[in-house]
């Protein structure tokens, strides 16, 4: 789904000879091209979608791929941190892009469009159009508005006069946006608690139909049950499915321990030092400043992320019930120990047991790898509490 200009541009040079409205032969053929996820990298985890023009009279292999993003573009790295995101329309060789696919062992799907030669020339002509430099580039977005998508809609547009179709009855599941990306990144627990972090409650919306098309596989499945006018008559979009490599089974990459067995530790580590500061009275400072000031840091980009950019995904983010952007003032209070300083953190460890009791019912889906992070936040903000208090009272 995601893809990088850099790995494409590595593997196959752009087309520059593309020529703008070439006439295609009697022989064309339209397809949609899918290619297979890959594990080894998060942004290739969705798998990618790309038309595919073939003339064998014209000597035309052309791949038609939305999944290109330019890093030279001005302001790069500002846009993409605000969220205004573009990305273009490449034009590659075909037979090295599928090359590219099967090495890496993805598989690679062909359904070629049912079409009349008219209709062929329409989707051919609109896709030489929008590779021209005053054309090529678009506004990504992650769920709405991708390389997966845009097969949709540029058909759909494309061919608005044809009335195309797509029947969405063949998806029985209620799954949100969130579950379907969970899905794919069953294998990457990191990039999928990473996304889950950052992302809020726009992605726990049930996706209709429609919306399940952010992913390349159920592009796939939507133009399997598309339809399209011809002659007056409503027929099957795809004409031809072929299978043209099928995937070896792949032990998963190996990568980091689970988030899980890493926060589990973390709480270990917090329990044992909370033990151990009850007994004595007083406070492993070292440990709350680096935990509260990695949460709180967290919080502030999380709130970035929802205020002050374009990502709508990033809205209205319920991980700032543990990642509050408050605890970076906390840290810096500690040096001082102001009164107030106990009562915030009473405040926090109360939040902290809300959340969890609340977890299960939360309109945001929160990572569960999490829990053990909230209960650490929670037993260290007691402590803080708990200590300060005594400390207090001693010198009253």
């Amino acid at each position: 789904m995601i893809k990088s200009l850099l790995t494409l541009l590595l593997a196959f040079p752009l087309l520059a000879s593309a020529q703008p409205f070439v006439q295609l032969g009697e022989r064309a053929e339209v397809s949609v091209i899918t290619f297979g996820p890959y594990q080894g990298e998060l942004y290739s985890a969705f798998g990618h979608s790309s038309f595919r023009v073939y003339d064998p009279d014209k000597g035309i292999d052309e791949a038609y791929n939305y999944g290109v993003f330019d890093f030279d573009q001005p302001n790069f790295y500002l846009n993409f941190t605000r969220g205004y995101l573009y990305y273009q329309l490449g034009v590659f060789d075909y037979k090295r892009m599928q090359s590219h696919y099967v090495y890496n062992n993805r598989y690679v799907h062909e359904q070629i469009l049912n079409l009349t030669a008219s209709q062929k020339q329409t989707i051919y002509n609109f896709l030489q159009r929008n590779a021209t430099p005053e054309f090529e580039h678009y506004r990504y977005d992650y769920f709405y508005n991708n390389c997966a998508t845009k097969i949709r809609d540029v058909t759909a547009e494309a061919l608005a006069a044809d009335s195309v179709k797509f029947d969405g009855s063949y998806i029985t599941t209620n799954y949100t946006i969130r579950d379907l990306t969970d899905i794919y990144l069953s294998q990457q627990p990191w990039g999928d608690l990473g996304i889950d972090i950052c992302l809020g409650l726009p992605m726990d919306k049930t996706a209709a139909p429609r919306e399940y098309m952010f992913l390349p596989d159920y592009v796939e499945s939507g133009f399997d049950h598309a339809t399209i006018i011809q002659n007056g008559i409503r027929v099957p979009l795809i004409k031809q499915k072929i299978k043209v490599y099928e995937s070896r089974e792949e032990d998963a990459p190996k990568g980091l321990p689970h988030p899980l067995y890493f926060f589990g530790a973390l709480l270990i580590i917090g329990l044992a030092l909370s033990f151990y500061d009850e007994r004595r009275n007083k406070l492993s400072s070292w440990f709350d400043i680096l935990l509260f000031s990695v949460s709180g840091i967290i919080g502030v980009l999380l709130f970035v992320l929802w205020v002050a950019t374009d990502h709508q995904a990033a809205a209205r983010n319920f991980n700032l019930l543990w990642a509050m952007p408050l605890h970076v003032v906390a840290v810096f209070a500690m040096i001082r120990s102001p009164r107030w300083l106990a009562s915030y953190f009473l405040g926090i460890a109360i939040l902290s047991v809300i959340t969890l009791l609340t977890w299960p019912i939360l309109p945001q889906q929160l990572n569960y790898s999490l829990i053990p992070v909230v209960i650490t936040l929670g037993v260290r903000a007691f402590m803080q509490y708990r200590v300060r208090t005594r400390v207090s009272a001693r010198a009253i």
